[in-house]
């Protein structure tokens, strides 16, 4: 299972690295595979240890904000493993070259 989320503390102002920051901690700790994006972060596996994850993150952001957003999309294919780059590639082979990650 693919999910993308991004957690935004509302209270923060514009500049939200290291708020961010403190979250991205817990993701590389997580021990699953993810990719960082300037627009949230995209993790790679099992449905309950990504939720768990991103209770975690949600949860720590809140920590240090009155009020937070919270954005999941899933992607879910029955079976599948690896297609955290697998996806990426299938669009460069059809192009032919490599992409801008």
């Amino acid at each position: 299972m693919l999910v993308e989320f991004s957690i935004v503390p509302l209270d923060k102002g514009t500049h939200l690295s290291s708020s961010v920051a403190k979250v991205l901690k817990m993701v590389d700790k997580s021990g699953l595979d993810y990719r960082l994006t300037s627009m949230g972060t995209i993790v790679e596996g099992r449905w309950q240890r990504v939720m768990a994850l991103i209770e975690q993150c949600h949860e720590r952001m809140m920590e240090d904000s009155d009020r937070v957003i919270t954005t999941i999309k899933i992607d879910d294919h029955r079976g599948r493993t690896g297609r955290l780059a697998g996806k990426v590639e299938a669009v460069e082979k059809v192009l032919g070259k490599k992409l801008k990650t």
